[in-house]
């Protein structure tokens, strides 16, 4: 894994966009996949929330995409080791293993097929259609886990 630093945080409407997006969630709706992702802080040890898009590959595996890069619930994550996955009422708790870079292709590719049209611009032109090489070159910003 590398260790990266590429973070691209909250811009211009986002954190207003961000407070509604993670509202959805909450009450139940999720949009094309997405729940609430609640991780204890490494530090705090408090709960920490954030929408998250839940990928499904076709052989059923499910995997969490950080397409901001290394970002706070990343790191949580990785400290923590587990964590919970909620829309509504509904909790689902889960472990998580990242995963090397040189497995990430895959994931990344089938991540931009489902929401390049949402997180394209986080890609940085690298889309579903690039090849193994463009997205093994972005893989180290882009923490991809999976979960059980």
């Amino acid at each position: 894994m590398n260790a990266s630093p590429r973070y691209l945080a909250p811009t211009g409407l986002d954190p207003v966009l961000n407070r509604v997006l993670n509202w959805l969630p909450r009450i139940g709706i999720g949009v094309a996949g997405s729940r609430l992702l609640a991780v204890r802080g490494r530090t705090s040890g408090e709960w920490r929330t954030t929408m998250v898009n839940l990928l499904v590959d076709p052989s059923g595996d499910r995997y969490l995409v950080a397409p901001r890069g290394h970002t706070q619930w990343v790191r949580n994550l990785r400290a923590a080791g587990t964590g919970e996955l909620r829309l509504g009422r509904k909790v689902e708790p889960f472990s998580a293993t990242e995963i090397a870079d040189a497995d990430k292709i895959p994931v990344l590719r089938l991540y931009l097929e489902k929401w390049g049209w949402e997180v394209g611009r986080f890609f940085e032109g690298v889309t579903k259609d690039s090849t193994d090489a463009e997205l093994a070159a972005i893989a180290p910003g882009f923490p991809v886990f999976r979960l059980a």
